[in-house]
């Protein structure tokens, strides 16, 4: 059996922590991401190289991001009906570990998060098209409410549907996913920094946090070791 045959099965979050040889990876809003500190542009380049020239890489498509002081890896499929993990990234994580491991480059999955912006709408389907035309993103797959960078850059956009105007709150808020194993020190330090618990009714899987000024900003997590609330 070759590389690509039998690894489409689509797997949660959860699944993917499970599954022995990950150790190196987080499951974040934006996929599985994994951080390599390489300490060099040079000793990077070399990582990237390394991982283009792995067998079958070019089929689970990993998103590299190339910087003096590290790399970046993330593994999603995005397809018209999907936007989430495969058996297929399984495999492919533990290449990429392999061969970070050969070069003697270590992985930091405290280094990890992913950023989202998200839109409280009374009238999503009016909405969502200015922001759309404004951004240049186009629609996440399987979803009216969801928009994505098609470079996948950018910070993705959701729009949450409100039933009526909420004078007191922002309309406007950051989503901050960070590594379930790092989720309670993140946490800690906002509070620490002057921010607030606004209410923690969803953890472990996320939090919401007010800065000095009732700003609101959600802490979230993919992949916690424990039930699936979403099986619920």
């Amino acid at each position: 059996m070759t590389y690509t045959e039998g690894r489409t099965e689509r797997i949660r979050p959860q699944q993917f922590h499970e599954t022995a040889g990950l150790e190196d990876w987080r499951v974040l809003g934006e996929g599985a991401c994994a951080y390599f500190r390489t300490g060099s542009f040079t000793v990077g380049a070399r990582l990237v190289q390394a991982i283009g020239e792995l067998p079958g890489v070019g089929d689970g498509r990993p998103d590299v991001d190339l910087r003096d002081e590290g790399v970046t890896v993330r593994l999603i499929a995005i397809t018209d009906d999907y936007y989430g993990l495969t058996e297929r990234h399984v495999e492919l994580a533990r290449r990429i570990s392999a061969v970070a491991s050969v070069l003697d480059i270590p992985a930091d999955p405290s280094a990890l998060q992913t950023v989202q912006v998200t839109v409280d709408a009374l009238a999503g389907a009016d909405v969502v098209p200015f922001w759309r035309a404004l951004l240049g993103y186009r629609d996440r797959a399987g979803s009216s409410e969801d928009l994505i960078d098609p470079h996948r850059r950018g910070a993705p956009f959701y729009f949450q549907a409100m039933d009526a105007p909420r004078p007191q709150r922002n309309r406007v808020h950051v989503d901050v996913w960070v590594p379930y194993d790092q989720a309670e020190a993140r946490i800690a330090a906002a509070l620490a920094a002057g921010g607030r618990l606004v209410t923690d009714a969803d953890a472990p899987s996320n939090w919401v946090l007010a800065d000095p000024e009732g700003n609101e900003a959600c802490v979230g997590v993919a992949g916690w070791t424990g039930p699936d609330p979403s099986l619920g």
